[in-house]
């Protein structure tokens, strides 16, 4: 299961094009031969509807195939639109691939897109996704702040043609293509066929994807799914892939060890041991991830950015990586991770250093800390080492009386932050959803961004005016050097503490050589099976 959220707890080389691709033409590419079947160990899907689905990311994108991709070096890539092309960054030209159609034979049109993502925004369907569309214009129509919406279609969607439709946000927005690729799932198609039995569909949906399904999803119950014949893309490498359940994701590790299951997303607290019990068969990748402590910025106690900064260097990241993530992770030096175009590593510079000399100089020069230090984290999630790790160092290199506190559960946690009841430094995490240094800037630093509590509801004009900037810049080289301004501006106020890089690691079972990544990820239809 990935790490996508906050709420989660927890490229390489080669990778051809990409996961659900086509090839460099935009014609199938029949070379290689579909063999074999793999068990792909996960949790337990929410749903399969893409517009649904927040924790089946692996199981519908082995069904669909998205309007773009990033392949392993972070390059995007068109997959099944032919292009997507904008002017002003506001009004996008989305042009179709000929031939493409859903598994029932269905043709992949323009209204296939505009039909589903209509359904998805419309506030009372209450999809999971409907957010990730909020930039189109007439979403707001959908999801009025009271009472039934008057329409149910965005009048920023325009089917112009056989193959193209047109999208216009709200705003200029230079990262939209990169928005449409994998993980954003809000923004696959649906076919007609959908419509006449949401329910049902939710169970076994008809995709455009690589794979099939063969019959409908129960409940914690495994399911296969099938290389599809039709499919315009690059073929499957595997024929079959059975997407099996944990409740215990132990479970699941000893049975990828016993040869029972092949690919496992490794548990928190297997990472240590992994190495040893796998060997070459822990793959680690890159990821778009970040780790951060966060403040509760309205506590004056946390309001000077030297207090925050001194915490940050009281904590040796080196000695925590090794002891809680088996030297798998990669102490954080920048607000996003390396994986994402244009991040510069070190522009956090000294304050992201370990140094607790420095650190009590400055806890000194802004007045010391009166009172405990209280790390809260969610219960529950697999973080109890890690947070007295970071506890002990706190205690021991400011010297300031300092603990550990875990919540009941997720929903606990969650509540204190953002009824501003959180009593004191606390865990962050953000897994963008796709590989722009705007998805973390945005949804950790701007108060509409999606996760204004977890960084203590932080905002500062200057940022929002950089990434305005960097939504209309003409060239990606630009926007990151927008990015660049922006990090140097949160960094000057400090509102979090970056801790970690993540590293998205798998184990795999000796049927498996090689495990092909894109965006950390696992590239399910490129896995070749022994």
């Amino acid at each position: 299961m990935r790490r996508r959220t906050i709420a989660a707890v927890a490229a390489a080389a080669a990778v051809v094009l990409m996961t659900a691709g086509c090839s460099a033409s935009g014609t199938a590419d029949q070379s290689g031969g579909s063999g074999g079947s793999l068990v792909y160990a996960t949790g337990e899907p929410d749903h399969l509807t893409p517009g649904r689905q927040t924790v089946a990311f692996d199981q519908v994108e082995s069904l669909f195939a998205p309007l773009t991709q990033t392949d392993s070096a972070g390059k995007l890539h068109d997959v099944a639109a032919k292009s997507v092309e904008s002017e002003d960054n506001v009004t996008w030209t989305i042009t179709l691939r000929d031939g493409w159609k859903f598994q029932n034979g269905e043709t992949v049109t323009p209204e296939s897109y505009v039909k589903a993502w209509n359904q998805t925004a419309y506030g009372p369907n209450a999809w999971e996704n409907s957010g990730q569309l909020a930039a189109i214009v007439g979403y707001s129509d959908l999801n009025p702040t009271s009472g039934t919406p008057k329409t149910k279609e965005m009048s920023g969607l325009k089917v112009t043609g056989d193959d193209t439709f047109t999208v216009t946000l709200t705003h200029a927005d230079s990262q939209f293509p990169l928005q449409l690729s994998q993980a954003q799932t809000a923004f696959y198609p649906m076919p007609e066929a959908a419509y006449e039995d949401l329910k049902a569909y939710d169970k076994k949906p008809i995709g455009n994807g690589p794979y099939e399904m063969q019959s409908p999803w129960k409940a914690n119950q495994e399911f296969t799914v099938t290389a599809w014949k039709g499919y315009e893309g690059t073929k499957p490498a595997t024929k079959d892939v059975t997407f099996r359940s944990y409740s215990d994701m132990n479970t699941a590790y000893t049975d990828v060890l016993a040869g029972n299951a092949d690919v496992l997303f490794l548990p928190a607290d297997k990472m240590t041991s992994a190495k040893a019990d796998f060997g070459d068969r822990l793959h680690s990748f890159d990821a778009p991830g970040i780790d951060y402590i966060g403040f509760p910025l309205w506590d004056e106690r946390y309001a000077n950015a030297d207090v925050r900064r001194a915490i940050s260097m009281s904590i040796n990241r080196k000695q925590v990586n090794k002891a809680i993530y088996g030297g798998l992770y990669e102490p954080a030096t920048a607000l996003t991770p390396p994986s994402m175009s244009g991040t510069q590593e070190g522009i956090c510079g000294d304050a992201c250093e370990f140094d607790p000399a420095a650190a009590k100089q400055l806890l000194a020069k802004a007045g010391g800390f009166d009172g405990t230090i209280t790390l809260v984290y969610p219960g529950g999630s697999g973080l109890d080492s890690l947070y007295q790790a970071y506890a002990n160092q706190i205690r021991q290199n400011l010297g300031v009386d300092t603990e550990a506190k875990a919540t009941t559960d997720w929903a606990s946690y969650y509540s204190e932050l953002t009824d501003k009841k959180i009593e004191g430094p606390h865990f962050g995490h953000w897994g963008a959803l796709y590989t722009s240094q705007q998805n973390t800037l945005r949804a950790l630093f701007t108060t509409a961004g999606g996760c204004a509590p977890c960084t203590g509801y932080y905002h500062s004009d200057e940022v929002d005016s950089l990434l305005a900037k960097a939504d209309s810049a003409g060239s990606q080289s630009e926007a990151n050097e927008y990015y660049a301004q922006t990090q140097k501006a949160v960094l000057q106020d400090f509102p979090i503490v970056p801790t970690f890089f993540d590293k998205y690691s798998y184990v795999t079972s000796d049927k498996i050589a090689t495990l092909p990544a894109v965006a950390g990820s696992p590239a399910i239809p490129q896995i070749t099976v022994k």
